[in-house]
């Protein structure tokens, strides 16, 4: 008899962090079941260009502490839902 979800996501969670972390990527690819060539190369292009503009010094990078800070303070600012 199939185990219900939630009793798998129950004992998921119950082991250590690594061997959580070690069952996301084989999750979430297993919901892949079909791969947009066209998104694979825009998302390529993409993260070129992103390094491209930063090697040229045209991005300015933050440091996390500092985004994080900006982050949690837009937060703070937004309407409840």
């Amino acid at each position: 008899m199939p185990r219900d979800a939630a009793e798998v996501l129950k004992d998921a969670l119950e082991l250590p962090l690594e061997a959580r972390a070690a069952l996301i990527v084989p999750l979430l690819d297993s919901l892949d079941t079909e791969v947009d060539e066209g998104i694979e190369e825009a998302w390529r292009e993409e993260i070129q260009r992103r390094l491209e503009d930063i090697d040229s010094g045209a991005t300015q990078l933050v440091p996390w502490d500092e985004a994080r800070r900006r982050l949690l303070g837009r937060r703070k600012r937004l309407p409840p839902e």
